[in-house]
């Protein structure tokens, strides 16, 4: 399990074996089975979370409709941020859609290491800024690209997911209504090429 984290931390942050050590003794491994909640609205994010095996989405109600902000599989991180770094009450909730596993890290035990650990330091910073410049990315895309172009990146840069998550989850994510997105799903059926050519 360690093993994935390493690699994880190594694209931003080259740790020594002594530095590894340190973040690694302030890691828990969590498991949770499907549809368990992670996070409410009113709660405040406790932890940061690496996902071993599994799925989880992030959302939020708006009316009765739920509005997506994050699928996020293996290999990949899940939480409200704003919450974890400031304290304040979560917006959204935080959901299994599979078995999972996490590596989590206490904010507490994560200021520790960062006040004890100047490279551990600089890889919180590496990653938040990576995922800020990741969320402006995905925005300027959902206002630049239409409804298509929009489908057909999603499903090249995430196949799986297209497998593993809910129809009406993925519509949400994309902004889309899930019939569209059932329309598309079955024009990409009719031509394979049309997400490879893009």
């Amino acid at each position: 399990m360690l093993d994935l984290l390493r690699q994880f931390v190594s694209g931003y942050v080259t740790l020594n074996p002594e530095d590894f050590s340190l973040l690694a003794e302030k890691v828990i491994v969590r498991s949770f089975d499907k549809r368990e909640m992670l996070l409410r609205p009113g709660e405040v994010e406790q932890y940061m979370n690496f996902i071993i095996r599994g799925l989880a989405r992030m959302y939020f109600y708006k009316g009765r409709s739920e509005v997506h902000l994050n699928l996020a599989k293996e290999k990949e991180l899940i939480g409200a941020s704003s919450s974890f770094l400031s304290g304040a009450p979560s917006n959204y909730y935080i959901e299994t859609l599979e078995p999972t596993t996490l590596l989590s890290i206490h904010r507490d035990d994560l200021e520790k290491v960062y006040h004890q650990n100047s490279r551990i330091e600089r890889l919180g910073r590496e990653i938040i800024t990576h995922f800020v410049l990741e969320k402006e990315e995905w925005e300027h895309a959902c206002m630049r690209l239409d409804t298509r172009e929009r489908f057909l990146q999603f499903v090249e840069r995430n196949p799986e997911l297209v497998q593993r998550v809910p129809q009406k989850y993925l519509a949400s994510y994309l902004n889309m209504k899930p019939e569209t997105f059932s329309r598309l799903k079955h024009l990409l059926k009719k031509r394979p090429s049309a997400a490879g050519n893009r």
